[in-house]
């Protein structure tokens, strides 16, 4: 189990490259659109639509490792009655799982408009970028998401140790 665990953690790196990356460019992009818009009077005309790539880009990049670590934000408003009758663990395993489950369908969802505009052919506006990619892109890592939340309410339930902070 601990190879995969560490394996699962190097891999977990490549997504939050990817996102790393693309808020640099969103940055750097905005920059250069502010100098151009306001020295110049010449906006990048394209910068909405690579704004929107890249958004989507940080977003869904990082939405299956935040997920898999549990790291969005939680109101803790009912923890007390859980950790007084030791309900916490099957609270976070079903929390996960129905997470999950919830996230199966909207995928699939995408997955079909990102067919569909593949087969009508849709580009973006400016650059005439195919707008299946980023669709596609919005799909798997959604379902990567599903299957982290997944592998998480798993463990919650047969080897909750394995997901303390503490452990390897």
């Amino acid at each position: 189990m601990q190879p995969v665990l560490r394996l699962l953690k190097v891999l977990s790196q490549v997504p939050m490259i990817v996102a790393s990356v693309a808020l640099f460019a969103l940055m750097v992009l905005t920059f250069a659109d502010v100098l151009m818009r306001s020295i110049f009077n010449a906006p990048i005309e394209a910068a909405t639509e690579l704004i929107r790539i890249g958004i989507a880009l940080i977003v869904f990049a990082a939405l299956p490792v935040l997920s898999a670590r549990s790291g969005h934000i939680a109101v803790d408003l009912l923890d007390g009655p859980f950790r007084r009758f030791h309900l916490e663990r099957w609270r976070d395993a079903l929390v996960a799982l129905g997470c999950a489950a919830m996230l199966w369908w909207p995928a699939g969802r995408v997955v079909d408009l990102a067919e569909r505009a593949r087969g009508y052919g849709d580009v973006t506006e400016y650059l005439e970028i195919p707008t299946f990619y980023v669709s596609f892109f919005i799909a798997i890592m959604t379902y990567i998401t599903a299957v982290a939340l997944i592998g998480r309410g798993v463990l919650h339930i047969f080897a909750p140790d394995k997901l303390r902070p503490n452990h390897g």
